[in-house]
């Protein structure tokens, strides 16, 4: 099914043509919604920082994920040819909607009013988020999916997230997340952001990042890699050979290894003969070939939590080599 388009939000000026200022009326019109994590950066010098780390040129289209009250808009307005900013709230729209009427910004902004993971987004080539908590890793994996992916993101966090997309094997926050990003992008830190530079101010502190997609991408099913990550992250201090050892793990690998033999004889005109075998003989074969991976790359003793990029793509080839699929 065709996904519906976004809904924009007019920024055509009032018959006043009077300007608003960002901050008038917010605490007597609403209440910040901290639930959807709205909160406000309020520093001017920490918005103008983000918006120059972007490096933003005159011929780009810039996405900002929820834009708020506008503060990281006007400046990022003034360096690219448009902006498209995602707001979930109409009353925030229409804050914004107010702040450039009546400027020469307004023909350059484009509000698409809804929920971003639901928004199909128009191409882009750059994108700032001051990111709402509950959106920031389905938020990292749309825009590394993204058909033709920005050039660069910058994008703020609370801490504690932003360090797990820095985190490195061996570090007490490596985790799926760390592994998964780092094979498709490349990620910097930028700055440290307190609490006391929002309005309101959140519970913990912030980071900006930079995270660049990498060109070529890596030449390997996004699926499948996470697939596999899936099963080697869910306890990442204990062995990868444990992880394999779950009952659910090894249906799903079951399942996709009579899918793998079925497509293999379609694809050769050959008879399809894992019908054939019974289902614990077929479990028997699957616990087989994952312990002959698991022995002949020396990887079953070994923790999710110290392996590197490397060490899953031998491990992801091994399997992919006796017909064991992830997606």
């Amino acid at each position: 099914m065709a996904k519906a388009a976004p809904k924009k939000f007019s920024t055509k000026p009032n018959p006043t043509g009077a300007t608003v200022s960002a901050e008038k009326h917010l605490n007597s019109v609403f209440k910040f919604n901290t639930n959807l994590g709205q909160h406000i950066l309020k520093n001017p010098l920490v918005a103008q920082g983000i918006v120059d780390k972007a490096n933003i040129k005159p011929s780009d289209i810039v996405l900002e994920v929820g834009p708020g009250t506008g503060n990281l808009t006007v400046r990022i307005l003034e360096q690219a040819r448009k902006v498209v900013a995602v707001e979930m709230d109409p009353r925030m729209a229409a804050e914004l909607t107010k702040r450039v009427h009546g400027t020469p910004q307004q023909k350059k902004l484009d509000i698409l009013l809804g929920d971003f993971m639901k928004t199909e987004l128009p191409y882009f080539d750059v994108c700032i988020s001051n990111t709402p908590y509950q959106i920031s890793s389905p938020l990292v994996f749309k825009l590394l999916n993204q058909p033709r992916p920005p050039r660069v993101s910058i994008l703020m966090f609370q801490r504690e997230f932003a360090l797990r997309l820095l985190a490195r094997p061996g570090d007490s926050l490596y985790c799926r997340l760390s592994a998964n990003v780092q094979m498709w992008a490349n990620v910097t830190h930028i700055m440290k952001v307190g609490k006391n530079n929002f309005r309101p101010p959140p519970q913990v502190e912030s980071s900006v990042v930079r995270i660049e997609i990498k060109q070529p991408r890596p030449n390997i099913d996004f699926n499948e890699w996470d697939g596999l990550l899936r099963i080697c992250f869910v306890r990442k201090n204990k062995t990868i050979a444990a992880g394999f050892k779950s009952n659910n793990v090894l249906e799903i690998l079951e399942k996709n290894y009579k899918t793998w033999l079925a497509t293999s004889a379609a694809n050769n005109n050959e008879h399809d003969d894992s019908m054939m075998v019974d289902a614990s003989s077929m479990q028997d074969i699957v616990k087989s070939k994952i312990e002959q991976v698991l022995r002949e790359t020396g990887f079953a003793e070994q923790r999710s939590s110290k392996m590197d990029q490397t060490d899953f793509l031998k491990l992801l080839f091994a399997f992919h080599q006796v017909g064991i699929h992830f997606a």
